[in-house]
């Protein structure tokens, strides 16, 4: 099971890296790709300075105000949102850095201010700690989520995952408040 899971993974990392030599978005031949080293943690490391920039512009959008807003009773709070976020990242790039995770006690009811700053803090420590690692120890097993476990290549793609899906989240509860999307504004001109 786990080896088929690398496999998808590095397939689908090729494949989306093939599409992309095969159909250049400018039109332009494509240059000779060579074999990327470490496709699989180089294209989570790749996607983390956008998904920081974007998911905090969106925990920075949100009014102080709103970070107790839920778009229904039983949801989570945005707040509650921005504060998983922020722990999953450090979490999951502890497990998969095997660094020790910051020490930060949060509560969803905690300021706007301390829940962006900790999750500017969690996106530094994925900056820093996934730094070093490589696609030597995708095999690797950690356990998580009540001791189940997992390939480091496993949680790689789940803290990509979490990314897509978090970012989704923020998107809706901004747009449930009036507020574009940090990707939905307009370009400047």
């Amino acid at each position: 099971m786990l080896k088929r899971l690398l496999l998808v993974a590095v397939a689908a990392v090729w494949a989306a890296a093939n599409s992309q030599a095969q159909h250049p978005a400018s039109g332009a031949a494509a240059p000779n790709l060579l074999p990327v080293a470490n496709p699989v943690s180089s294209a989570v490391k790749a996607q983390l300075p956008r998904y920081s920039k974007n998911m905090v512009a969106a925990a920075e959008a949100m009014p102080a105000d709103k970070y107790n807003f839920k778009p229904t009773p039983e949801m989570n709070s945005f707040g509650h949102l921005v504060m998983h976020i922020a722990q999953s990242n450090n979490n999951l790039c502890s497990k998969i850095s095997d660094t020790p995770a910051p020490d930060v006690k949060l509560a969803d009811t905690d300021p706007k201010d301390k829940l962006v700053a900790a999750l500017k803090a969690s996106f530094e420590f994925c900056t820093t700690s996934l730094d070093k690692v490589d696609d030597s120890k995708l095999g690797d097993q950690m356990m998580l989520f009540g001791n189940r476990p997992f390939s480091r290549a496993a949680v790689l793609i789940m803290l990509s995952d979490d990314w897509y899906d978090h970012y989704g989240a923020q998107a809706v509860y901004l747009r449930l408040n009036g507020i574009l999307p940090p990707t939905a504004q307009p370009a400047p001109k």
